[in-house]
């Protein structure tokens, strides 16, 4: 073996490069149906079949109805249609997904005919779909014509301060629901009372949802303080009910309890949970999930919460996860059940992952396209980090903008959320004072304001939040109480906007599917249907809305433009003169170079992309030139601002026959004059990142090629920097500034610079 073949690596260094990638904290899973990692089939999942005698079920899915377990007897008995099942059945799978993509289908129609069809043959349709079908049978079939969102209040520290004043944050981004849960769960109490009083802060009828303990969730929403629910957890396999120490009867009544009470109720399912608890029946995760919804649809609720939840990061790990939870929202919309589509739990640590999922979501819409979205940072989050947290906020405001899609949410402007913020602490502070429950002082109440998590607030221990809690419950402190708090105190609107929500719990007005509460009115599947049907109908955004969605912060326009300029001249002004002389023509000087400058170099812009001084630029080009060897003219160009152009015009008026061309926004060549136009000598295009120095080699090598040598080209290093939205946006209206001083024919004007004092 010799030295050579000893030293030869054994990895090509690209798999360390990606070993550091964050993709590498995600783990994949095999597929492996025995062991319950299938997405669409497993070899052990029923074929779709139903036989019925005088209406009654004889079989389903392979399954005799002696051999039943508890779930396929509240399919069969509540779920299936027998008026509709022997069509529906016995249509061809295939048939049927094409329906659904068929924008010549109304929806009413596949509706009815899900409701004739069995779990095995629910998946099976949605099977044949691909990803793009499925996304587009969702904007289809989804209840709701308006999307919505969905949000997570919670902190680290269950601080009813902080909790209040993210509450009313949210509700200002335009989130239709929150919902808040606890790292103690004795805090409960403390927290409904905190996300109730915050989210009333500014507008009403965001609906709002503690998540505990099923009992402990009911005795909150009994006291007033919540306004749906959404965890009345359901499952696909037996077993896995057995383990909860439940039943669909008992999910069916708790059902009908929040229901009794004026609460919106949807429940809980989603690919994976069954995995994740080992009682799985070697079945595939959507033929699994088919099952909850048909069970769902079964006990009446209006809606589901599903798309993987707490399962989506096991789902994300199988072959096609990511495509089988949408396939199971599919499915459920289908049903006619109202669809808080998951993206809650973060299944990746992969940023692309996470854009990748949730936008096929964005572009279909849902009823609640998150649920729920972490409003609050990471770390902030009790139910754990959400697919999309208060890190990306703005990065999802931002993709609503560039597919001009209805995310739910709306921008917020910074004077805003601090107004509503301190209102929030403000409100939160007077019930906990009125009630006896708590005296915040200033310095806390100052420390929320602009936290942007727990880390940085100086709040109540966790001692004092739980003692909060306990006595509100043990005092059986009710919403009435809070809504009397608020009045006392002076906070007349956020009272009135929790006692409208009480209303609407006695009235039952939105008890309906896919109900939220847009500027005081209820919209839902009943007034606000989907109805699409092809391009031009369904939901499209009006004028308004899209001016909301569009209005993001960073938003360049040409006056802010002209506007950094015009505050950069008053120092160039004092850097340098431009003193036209003339039209320019061309010499026979063999060690002359033309710097050819751009139109508003010097005039209307004094400054590169990168933030140097023109006059600096300018400065050390001649200086390169000279100590080159060679002399230096200077010459605006006003026929074009093109770079290339810029340079040949310079070249072919040089008696060198070398010219630089310069924009003013820095972008530059060294041209020859026999060459075409687009084939320069060197090209310095990433002004962003190209330095003085970089300038003044440019001027020597422009030299050199005046004196007959060949330099070494200079290179403007990078490491892969984007020279994208940084600084395109600016790079454009810069150039349009440009192009509007040119004049076609116009002759090139020789100027002669003066340096006036030190260069900048």
């Amino acid at each position: 073996m010799t030295d050579e073949t000893q030293a030869r690596p054994n990895r090509w260094k690209r798999f360390s490069d990606w070993d550091e990638r964050p993709l590498r904290l995600d783990k994949f899973a095999a597929e492996d149906a025995a062991s319950g990692f299938s997405a669409f089939k497993s070899p052990f999942d029923p074929k779709p079949g139903l036989s019925l005698g005088d209406g009654v079920v004889e079989s389903m899915d392979g399954i005799a109805v002696r051999d039943f377990d508890m779930i396929d007897v509240f399919i069969a008995r509540y779920h299936l249609d027998p008026e509709i099942a022997p069509e529906a059945m016995a249509m061809p799978s295939l048939e049927v997904a094409r329906m659904l993509v068929d924008m010549n289908v109304p929806r009413k129609t596949l509706v009815r005919l899900a409701h004739g069809m069995t779990p095995a043959k629910l998946a099976d349709v949605v099977s044949h779909l691909s990803s793009l079908e499925i996304a587009f049978a969702y904007s289809k079939m989804r209840a709701r014509q308006t999307p919505g969102n969905q949000a997570h209040v919670t902190n680290a520290k269950d601080d009813p301060l902080q909790m209040a004043a993210d509450a009313a944050t949210a509700v200002a981004f335009g989130f239709d629901e929150i919902e808040t849960t606890m790292r103690v769960a004795r805090n409960s109490w403390s927290n409904a009372v905190a996300c109730a009083v915050g989210a009333a802060v500014g507008r009403w009828g965001a609906l709002f949802q503690c998540s505990s303990e099923e009992a402990e969730e009911l005795k909150i929403g009994m006291a007033g303080f919540t306004s749906y629910a959404e965890t009345v957890s359901v499952y696909g396999t037996e077993k896995s009910f057995i383990d909860g120490d439940d039943t669909p009867w008992s999910k069916a009544f708790l059902a009908a309890a929040y229901a009794s009470r004026g609460i919106k109720m949807r429940c809980t399912s989603g690919a994976g949970s069954e995995l994740l608890m080992g009682f799985h029946d070697r079945k595939s995760l959507l033929y699994l999930e088919a099952r909850c919804l048909c069970l769902q649809r079964a006990m009446g609720v209006q809606g589901t919460q599903n798309g993987g939840i707490d399962g989506a990061p096991v789902t994300c790990t199988v072959p096609g996860g990511m495509r089988e939870l949408m396939a199971e929202n599919l499915i459920a919309v289908w049903l006619d059940l109202e669809c808080a589509s998951g993206n809650d739990a973060r299944a990746t640590e992969s940023e692309i992952r996470v854009g990748a999922k949730i936008l096929p979501y964005l572009i279909a819409g849902s009823d609640l396209i998150c649920s729920g979205f972490g409003s609050i940072l990471k770390y902030d989050n009790s139910f754990n980090a959400s697919l999309l947290n208060g890190e990306e906020l703005e990065d999802y405001l931002v993709l609503q903008r560039d597919f001009e899609a209805d995310g739910g949410l709306t921008p917020v402007g910074e004077t805003r959320v601090m107004e509503l913020r301190s209102r929030a602490v403000d409100a939160i502070s007077a019930v906990l004072e009125e009630l006896g429950l708590a005296k915040p002082t200033a310095d806390m109440k100052l420390s929320v304001v602009a936290a942007s998590g727990s880390d940085e607030t100086r709040t109540f221990s966790g001692r004092d939040v739980a003692m909060i809690s306990e006595a509100i419950y043990e005092r059986s402190i009710t919403v009435i109480d809070v809504i009397k708090a608020l009045a006392a105190r002076g906070f007349t609107e956020e009272a009135e906007n929790l006692l409208k929500l009480v209303r609407l719990r006695v009235s039952g007005d939105y008890l309906q599917t896919s109900a939220v509460v847009r500027d005081g009115r209820i919209v839902s599947a009943v007034n606000n249907p989907n109805d699409y049907q092809g391009p031009g109908t369904g939901y499209r955004l009006t004028d308004e809305r899209r001016e909301e969605i569009v209005a993001i912060r960073d938003v360049l326009t040409r006056q802010e433009v002209l506007r950094v300029e015009a505050a950069f001249r008053p120092g160039e002004v004092t850097r340098v003169a431009y003193r036209p002389t003339g039209p320019a023509a061309a010499t026979h000087n063999p060690k002359e170079v033309v710097i050819g400058i751009s139109p508003a170099f010097g005039l209307k812009l004094f400054q590169t992309v990168a933030g140097h001084p023109l006059s600096a630029i300018l400065r050390v080009l001649i200086g390169g030139i000279t100590e080159g060897g060679c002399t230096a003219r200077v010459v605006r160009m006003r026929h074009t601002a093109d770079t290339s152009f810029l340079g040949l015009s310079a070249a072919r008026l040089a008696g060198s026959g070398i010219g630089i061309g310069i924009q003013a926004k820095g972008t530059a060549v060294i041209h020859q004059k026999d060459r075409l136009p687009h084939n320069n000598l060197e090209l310095f295009s990433n002004s962003p990142i190209t330095k003085i120095e970089h300038y003044k080699r440019m001027g020597l090598n422009a030299a050199a090629y005046a004196l007959g040598e060949m330099p070494e080209p200079v290179i403007v290093p990078t490491r892969g920097e984007a020279m994208g939205s940084r600084y395109h946006a600016r790079v454009s209206l810069i150039y349009a500034i440009e192009t509007e001083m040119t004049s076609e024919g116009a002759e090139p004007e020789e100027i002669d610079v003066m340096f006036l004092g030190a260069a900048a």
